[in-house]
């Protein structure tokens, strides 16, 4: 709930609307998981509040660590349905401590991309902003009780694609943005996306200051429609279109993701096609050797390839990294862990 419908809630049950405030601060700030500790609340407020809200929508239901440096963990929703998200921490990064949310906004996915362990278990339904929320403070909660620090950075890459939840997303973005709620910048939130234009365009407007991510994974629309189905509804050269505009509009560089394949689209004339693509355009490729699922068509390739690839796009003008996988070990992967839950159940 935002502020003012928690009050208009309160001022419903008798309370004052000033309690508005410190129940948000015991949420949000001091991160607490039950009404019990509300302490400066009156016993009968608490009690009150026990009976007609809850603060918690998730329960985790499996959690894997990987080398200290990323816990995924799978909850179940209160109509038993699965999510995944994770906690990346980064010792050192740019010379600050770094901790990374990356959270889910649908259970399951509707882009349905043939090389994603998500795609692959078709969708389900949106998540509540309450529940994309949960997840981010479930993390802040962990980071607190075990002395490691704050969240610095949430990324909405997980299961689903965010866009198509546009308004509990951009709730979602505003309570975790607000500085009376979670107060992290919104410089430090990124949005991912397979290429929904209309609602890029529209997230432009919003002059939220969020990053973009689109997951590209091919230069040309006969490639990308086999690996990004959603493209032969959004072909890349409106998608590029939009990308620009939300540039002019933001003053945000634009990050695009491309998996790589082995044998699909890995070659040193696919890098060329990547160059071609984004020349003169302010942005930033992030390379990812692709995770392994069930669908052995889409394998990692060597990593000589990824670097050959890299290589290719710096000498062509193009910024570029790897983004080397973190907590294979553990089934980081988008949607990898709920697959094998799924699997353990039957």
């Amino acid at each position: 709930m935002n502020l003012m419908r928690l009050q208009e809630e309160l001022v419903s049950i008798g309370e004052p609307a000033f309690r508005a405030k410190q129940i948000q601060g015991w949420v949000y700030q001091k991160l607490t998981g039950s009404f019990d500790e509300m302490s400066d609340l009156p016993l009968s407020l608490r009690t009150g509040l026990k009976n007609k809200f809850r603060l918690c929508t998730l329960s985790p239901c499996v959690e894997s660590g990987s080398h200290g440096d990323t816990v995924k963990t799978l909850f179940k929703l209160e109509d038993r349905k699965t999510i995944e998200a994770a906690l990346m921490h980064y010792p050192l990064a740019a010379g600050r401590v770094r901790n990374t949310v990356c959270v889910s906004t649908q259970v399951g996915c509707p882009v349905g991309c043939p090389f994603c362990a998500t795609g692959q278990q078709g969708f389900e339904r949106n998540l509540t902003c309450g529940e994309i929320i949960d997840q981010v403070l479930y993390f802040a909660r962990y980071l607190k009780d075990c002395g490691s620090g704050k969240i610095t950075n949430i990324v909405f890459m997980g299961m689903g694609e965010p866009l198509a939840n546009y308004e509990s997303l951009l709730q979602a973005i505003a309570t975790l943005n607000s500085a009376d709620m979670f107060g992290l910048s919104a410089r430090n939130m990124v949005v991912s996306t397979s290429g929904l234009i209309p609602q890029i365009n529209r997230l432009s407007r919003e002059k939220l200051q969020v990053g973009l991510s689109i997951s590209l994974h091919a230069a040309d629309d006969v490639l990308r429609n086999r690996l990004v189905p959603v493209n032969k509804k959004y072909p890349l050269k409106e998608l590029m279109a939009a990308c620009r505009s939300y540039f002019d509009a933001t003053g945000r560089r634009i990050t695009f993701e491309y998996a790589l394949f082995s044998g699909v689209n890995d070659s040193q004339a696919h890098a060329c096609s990547l160059a071609h693509l984004l020349h003169g355009f302010n942005c930033h490729v992030n390379l990812i050797p692709s995770n392994n699922t069930s669908n052995s068509a889409y394998r990692a390739p060597a990593a000589d390839v990824v670097q050959s690839f890299k290589q290719e796009l710096e000498k062509l003008g193009i910024n570029a990294t790897i983004r080397h996988s973190r907590g294979q070990d553990i089934n980081a992967g988008c949607g990898q862990l709920r697959s094998r839950f799924m699997v353990d159940k039957k």
